[in-house]
C-alpha cells in the first residue's frame, strides 16, 4: 500500500488561497512594515554617527554603568571604523521593529494564557511548533505573500522570536506570590486592578527577560532576513557566503555581534531594575497584609470600653 498524506499540498493550497483572497490586507501590512523599518532606518542615519553613539552611550550609562557606556562607544566606533555604519543601522531598525511587534503580540497572549487554562492548552503546541520549525521554512510563504524585501524577513523574524516572550510572560504572571494576590483581593481590588497593580509589576523581571530573548532571537534572524532581500548586515553575510569572501563575512558577523552585545546588556539591565522594583512592591504588599491581619486580631481581643454596650451574654450575667 503506497499512501502518502499530501499535507504539503494542502498547505500550499491554503497559502495560494490567502494570497488570492487577502491580497489587499497583505498589501496594507507590507506598506506599514516598510514604512516603520525604513522610517526608523532614516531616523538612525539622519544625524551624524557620533550623535547616535552618544545617545546609545547615555542609555547604557543610565540603565547600567559608565563601563557599559564606554564599551558602547568602543563597539559602535569599531562598527564605524569597519565601514558598516549604514548596514548596522538598517539591521538595528529591523531588529527593533520586529522585537516591538513580537512583544506587543507576546505579552497580551502570555497574560491571557496565564489566566485561562484553555488558552494555555491551545497555545502550548502552537508555540512548540513555532519554536522548532526551521526558520528558513517561514521565508517561503512570507516571500509568496510579500515578495522579496524587508517585509518577509521581518514576518519570519517575528514568528521565530515570538514564543519566548509568550512563555516568559505566562511564567512571570503565574509565578507571582499567591499571598500577595490574596492581599490585593482582601483590600477589594478587582481582577483588572490586581493585574495592573500587583501581577504585572511583580512579573516585570521575568517579562523583561522574555523581551531580552525576543530581541536576541530577532537579531539572530538577521542573516535569514538578508536571504529574503532585507538590507543590512545579514545581506552582507549572504553576499559573503555566495562569493566566499572571508573578510566581508567576518566584518559583517562582527557587526552583528557588537549590536547583539549592546542590546543584550541594555535589556538585561532593565530586567535588573524591574527586579528591584518588584521586590520592593512585594515587600510592601506583604507588609500591608500583615498589618491588616494584626489589626483584625487586635480588634478581636480588645475588651469593650466602660460605658459601651456589652455583648448580650455579659449583660445577662451582670443582671443575675
Amino acid at each position: 500500500m503506497n499512501f502518502q498524506l499530501p499535507l504539503g499540498t494542502w498547505v500550499a493550497s491554503g497559502v495560494a488561497w490567502i494570497k488570492d483572497n487577502l491580497d489587499g490586507f497583505l498589501s496594507v501590512v507590507s506598506s506599514i512594515v516598510t514604512f516603520l523599518v525604513d522610517g526608523l532606518s532614516f531616523l538612525l542615519l539622519l544625524p551624524y554617527f557620533h550623535v547616535v553613539i552618544v545617545i546609545a552611550a547615555l542609555i547604557a550609562w543610565l540603565v547600567r554603568s559608565w563601563q557599559l557606556a564606554i564599551g558602547t562607544v568602543i563597539s559602535f566606533g569599531l562598527i564605524v571604523a569597519m565601514g558598516l555604519w549604514v548596514p548596522a543601522m538598517q539591521t538595528l531598525a529591523l531588529v527593533l521593529v520586529a522585537g516591538a511587534v513580537a512583544v506587543v503580540i507576546a505579552v497580551p497572549l502570555g497574560i491571557w494564557s496565564a489566566r485561562n487554562a484553555t488558552v494555555r492548552a491551545v497555545l502550548k503546541p502552537v508555540l512548540d511548533f513555532m519554536q522548532t520549525m526551521p526558520a528558513f521554512v517561514y521565508l517561503i510563504p512570507a516571500i509568496v505573500f510579500f515578495s522579496i524585501g524587508v517585509v518577509p524577513g521581518l514576518v519570519a523574524t517575528v514568528i521565530f522570536a515570538l514564543p519566548p516572550g509568550v512563555r516568559l510572560t505566562e511564567l512571570g504572571i503565574r509565578g507571582v506570590d499567591s499571598e500577595t494576590v490574596e492581599a490585593g483581593q482582601a483590600f477589594g481590588a478587582t481582577p483588572a486592578q490586581i493585574l495592573r497593580g500587583i501581577q504585572l509589576p511583580l512579573a516585570m523581571p521575568t517579562i523583561l527577560a522574555g523581551v531580552n530573548q525576543v530581541i536576541m532571537l530577532a537579531l539572530s534572524m538577521a542573516v535569514i532576513a538578508g536571504m529574503a532581500g532585507a538590507d543590512g548586515l545579514g545581506k552582507m553575510v549572504v553576499e559573503a557566503i555566495s562569493t566566499v569572501n572571508i573578510a566581508k563575512g567576518v566584518e559583517a558577523g562582527l557587526g552583528v555581534v557588537l549590536i547583539a552585545v549592546f542590546l543584550d546588556r541594555v535589556t538585561a539591565s532593565l530586567g535588573s531594575l524591574g527586579q528591584n522594583r518588584s521586590s520592593l512592591l512585594g515587600m510592601l504588599a506583604r507588609r500591608r497584609s500583615t498589618q491588616r491581619e494584626d489589626a483584625a486580631s487586635a480588634v478581636a481581643v480588645v475588651p469593650a470600653a466602660p460605658g459601651t454596650d456589652a455583648p448580650a451574654d455579659e449583660k445577662e450575667l451582670q443582671n443575675a
